[in-house]
């Protein structure tokens, strides 16, 4: 089941969100509403658990007002197909006003969502595709300490950044045949991570376009993967 947002307040269950302005300002960039789909396990409502969170980042063309366009691909998709996940997953909308994700944008987020759910602050998970992908490679290379681990997809990023996940584990995707964004960017990301001791897992798909993620999404290992991982303090 999918919750429908329209600001970082939280909304009990089931009811419907109001359109109140994300209060963040970025230079050059007009105030806008962040739009997010908010999945809740089943057994959510029960006891004082805290649960696992996955925050997914779409792609380029998942960017706008439409809500359901962030339904096209990844773990809303599959949400939206029936699947059930044993953590929370929130799926922002990146609006037209932006080219790329704003990192600044998605921690605050994160931030009031940790404030209204019942979250493990050592299991959050990050992972995105395309310019999702770059989005999850900047935010963490920025903010390593929330997550546990994290999952770009054909995604591309800042080598001279991306030392600061030396101690975050990283299980990467690109196929082989990407001609929007070349497999030599996630290569250039995955040496230098390697040469000051990332711990990171490169899969490469040898028959694969740009859409590296339908298969990426599809394979339950990656899901059982992230659960074991833990932030340490």
């Amino acid at each position: 089941m999918f919750l429908l947002f329209l600001s970082c307040a939280k909304i009990p269950r089931g009811e419907a969100g109001k359109q109140i302005p994300f209060q963040y300002y970025d230079e050059g960039v007009s105030k806008d509403s962040v739009k997010y789909l908010l999945y809740l396990p089943q057994d959510y409502d029960e006891g004082d658990t805290l649960w696992p969170l996955l925050f997914f980042l779409h792609g380029r063309g998942e960017r706008g007002s439409d809500i359901n366009l962030v339904k096209t691909h990844g773990p809303p998709k599959l949400i939206e197909e029936g699947k059930s996940f044993p953590f929370l997953v929130v799926s922002p909308q990146c609006p037209l006003s932006y080219q790329e994700w704003n990192w600044r944008i998605v921690d605050e987020l994160l931030t009031e969502i940790e404030k209204n759910y019942r979250i493990n602050p050592a299991r959050i998970y990050l992972t995105g595709l395309s310019m999702g992908g770059y989005g999850s490679w900047t935010w963490a290379m920025h903010r390593p300490d929330r997550f546990a681990a994290l999952a770009p997809i054909c995604g591309r990023g800042d080598t001279t950044l991306v030392c600061a996940l030396k101690n975050m584990p990283v299980w990467t995707f690109h196929g082989i045949k990407d001609e929007v964004i070349p497999i030599q960017k996630t290569e250039h990301l995955v040496d230098a991570l390697r040469k000051c001791g990332g711990n990171v897992k490169f899969t490469i798909y040898p028959d694969a376009n740009h859409d590296s993620w339908t298969e990426t999404y599809n394979n339950p290992e990656l899901y059982r993967w992230l659960l074991k991982q833990r932030k340490s303090d």
